[in-house]
């Protein structure tokens, strides 16, 4: 199983073919045409082009197949994208939820302008900052009464492996790897910083749930089950997403994934879940 797709013999010997036989060709264009030539599609029936093209760099350098060497640098478009910058009315927002209805809570992620403004919010208030989203995600933004931006979410990637999660679920490392696109992590949550409501917060994860799985299939052509989001513990509490019923199911090890010789220490962080499928434990076990 590689990059979620099941390969045998032959596939391996038809990619070493490709290669072979067309020398002239970028990674690019083997990925295309492998991509094309298998038919695989996400579930919106779009074509997997850069889960080929990471699939051939992995069997790359396992050592199963040689790759023609790479013909541009990769650069961070990321890290090289400057955050947008914009003048904020920064009066004071108080009151009552009440106050602020009708409030609207829009997915963002087809409207350009709108996007602009999201960015802006988390890359100037948001403590981990913005530069930006790869891979499938959804984006939100909550606006009251007169469209004044309240509060933003990011939903994106789940974490790759998290004892707790992985505990609480069940699965062993096939399934993870099968139905790791089955969860979403919630990387992103701002109110901005001159908003003070109160239940605010919880109102938005609540109203958010609600509609994920079936924005995220709109989007992407496949539901959501389980939702994960991982709070720095000596920064916050936790509390809007206890008083939303996300369950707290422990804690990271204050260790990063990239520190292989265990000597860098990152804040610990708690674990939360919510649950969007009673049945979740079953389908992403299977």
């Amino acid at each position: 199983m590689v990059q979620g797709r099941k390969l045998d013999a032959e596939d391996i010997l038809r990619i070493r073919q490709l290669i072979a036989d067309n020398p002239d060709w970028s990674r690019r264009r083997l990925s295309e045409v492998l991509c094309s030539e298998w038919d695989w599609r996400n579930g919106s029936g779009r074509l997997k082009d850069m889960a080929t093209r990471t699939l051939l760099v992995k069997l790359h350098a396992r050592g199963l197949i040689q790759l023609p060497a790479r013909r541009r640098v990769p650069s961070n478009r990321m890290a090289a994208r400057p955050a947008p910058r914009l003048r904020w009315d920064s009066t004071p927002i108080t009151g009552t939820l009440r106050d602020l209805e009708p409030l609207t809570l829009r997915e963002i992620s087809t409207d350009g302008a709108a996007r602009i403004r999201f960015a802006a919010a988390l890359a100037e208030f948001h403590y981990l900052g913005y530069r930006g989203t790869v891979g499938e995600n959804l984006q939100y933004a909550v606006t009251d009464k007169d469209g004044r931006l309240l509060a933003c979410l990011l939903f994106g990637s789940a974490a790759w492996k998290c004892k707790p999660r992985d505990g609480f679920i069940g699965w062993n490392p096939e399934q993870r790897q099968r139905n790791l696109h089955l969860i979403t992590n919630n990387t992103r949550f701002l109110i901005l910083p001159f908003v003070r409501v109160p239940h605010l917060a919880s109102w938005i994860l609540g109203r958010v749930l609600r509609r994920l799985s079936a924005d995220w299939r709109n989007k992407y052509g496949h539901p959501i089950l389980l939702v994960e989001t991982f709070v720095e513990r000596e920064r916050f509490a936790g509390t809007s997403y206890k008083a939303a019923n996300w369950l707290r199911i422990g804690s990271t090890t204050g260790r990063s994934r990239q520190d292989r010789q265990h000597t860098l220490d990152v804040p610990v962080k708690d674990v939360y879940t919510y649950p969007l499928n009673r049945r979740f434990r079953w389908e992403l076990s299977a």
